[in-house]
């Protein structure tokens, strides 16, 4: 199945690191590749996250949704192996694979059991260097990337995020879904996966993490069988980081239904600004903090409009948005997006109580541990973090810099990051009186 979805491990980073210390040792295999490693001999399997830079960003001209449904393919047989065979090999060592596409990257992520871990590590390598693309296989993936495009089109929610990500990014690969359209998908033959290949697995877009049993020497030796057989450059360059063009306003798209899902969003900050984590303490209180947030209260507690709001920093390797949605009745949307608005203004102009931040400081310090609780997800946070360019020592120097933030940091930067001109909406229903 083939899944439009952001890396988990790069949504995880900015809400998801542990409270203890972690040992990272950055190691580089005999034919220099970098990669993360967290030793835990524990349990004999070890996690390994292989993410390659620009994912479906870099879809050619014309051929969008070609590096998704390439990715869909990897599993789809190798080398000398059909679809059937290569499932059977891999089931028989005990490995776990998946492959999945998002705009940043083309991630892989694996289990590999200690005893037949070389058996794995070349199956894995057979998937990433000689896929085969058989017209079978082909065709059945396009289908469910097909299916995939038709629910797209019947899901108010998804409408809502597509017309809102073209409203922000534009012409920009973030603009448009990685699943492409149905016209784009039937266009892409063998020779076009190839090519889609070709333009975002080579090893200078990759980045590898793995935790569990398994050495630094060890690991080397698996990644250069993994990846050694890869390009050494991409045939494209990746696209540029852009800033969305957010200037306000709404845009309504009828749709049958009692209810509007609605979409919003203003510009965001990158995870390496200055400004990043009081924005991310002000997130909470406006609308990241479920019951705790003010969204939730004025809009959800007070007066029943929806049964749930929320925001978030969205951040990507292209582009940076602050986004939240909610949906609520045609005869109350109109009123539900005042509030938002008003408390857009309220936080920008007024900053947050010292109660609010006192909770949201004790929160985004204190979930860390729940979220870091084993070696896939461990793996797949510093590979998210070598994505992003985050230093080793940033799951051990967050949560210190959460707490550094004082009320006139959020209220500073609620007053110069905040924008309620820009914040822009998205309707999908029939509201009324808006």
């Amino acid at each position: 199945m083939i899944r439009a979805v952001f890396t988990a491990a790069v949504i995880a980073l900015a809400t998801a690191l542990p409270a203890r210390a972690i040992d990272i040792q950055v190691t580089t295999s005999p034919g220099g590749i970098e990669s993360w490693l967290v030793e835990d001999h524990s349990i004999p399997f070890t996690a390994l996250t292989i993410m390659f830079r620009g994912g479906a960003s870099v879809d050619p001209p014309g051929g969008r949704g070609a590096i998704n449904l390439m990715t869909g393919l990897l599993e789809e047989g190798a080398a000398d192996m059909d679809a059937t065979a290569f499932a059977e090999a891999v089931e028989a060592t005990g490995a776990v694979f998946r492959f999945d596409a998002s705009d940043e990257a083309v991630a892989v992520t694996a289990r590999l059991l200690t005893e037949t871990r070389d058996e794995a590590a070349g199956l894995l390598a057979a998937a990433l260097t000689e896929p085969r693309f058989d017209d079978d296989a082909v065709g059945r993936v396009k289908g469910q990337v097909e299916a995939i495009i038709r629910q797209e089109d019947t899901d108010p929610g998804t409408i809502a995020q597509k017309a809102l990500a073209r409203a922000a990014w534009g012409q920009h690969p973030l603009g448009s879904s990685i699943n492409g359209t149905l016209e784009s998908v039937a266009a892409i033959g063998p020779e076009e996966l190839r090519a889609a290949k070709a333009r975002v697995m080579a090893r200078d877009r990759v980045v590898v993490a793995a935790a569990g049993d398994i050495d630094a020497k060890a690991l080397g030796a698996l990644v250069d069988r993994v990846l050694g057989g890869l390009p050494p450059e991409a045939t494209v360059p990746l696209p540029p980081k852009v800033a969305p063009a957010l200037g306000g306003g709404a845009e309504v798209i009828d749709w049958r239904s009692p209810q509007t899902v609605v979409a919003f969003a203003q510009p965001g900050l990158a995870l390496d600004d200055p400004d990043f984590f009081p924005a991310l303490v002000a997130n909470y209180v406006l609308g990241g903090g479920g019951f705790s947030s003010r969204l939730t209260d004025e809009i959800r507690e007070k007066r029943g409009l929806t049964y749930g709001v929320g925001t978030g920093l969205s951040n990507g390797l292209f582009g940076d948005i602050w986004a939240g949605g909610m949906s609520s009745g045609n005869e109350s949307v109109a009123e539900a997006v005042e509030l938002v608005r008003a408390e857009w203004r309220r936080i920008a102009e007024g900053g947050v109580t010292p109660e609010e931040l006192e909770t949201a400081k004790t929160y985004l310090t204190g979930e860390y541990p729940l979220r870091f609780d084993g070696n896939g997800k461990i793996a797949g946070i510093l590979g998210g973090m070598q994505l992003m360019g985050m230093p080793p020592d940033y799951v051990n120097t967050r949560n210190p810099r959460i707490e550094a933030v004082t009320l006139e940091d959020v209220a500073r930067v609620a007053r110069t990051r905040i924008d309620p001109e820009a914040l822009t909406f998205v309707l999908v229903g029939q509201p009324e009186g808006l």
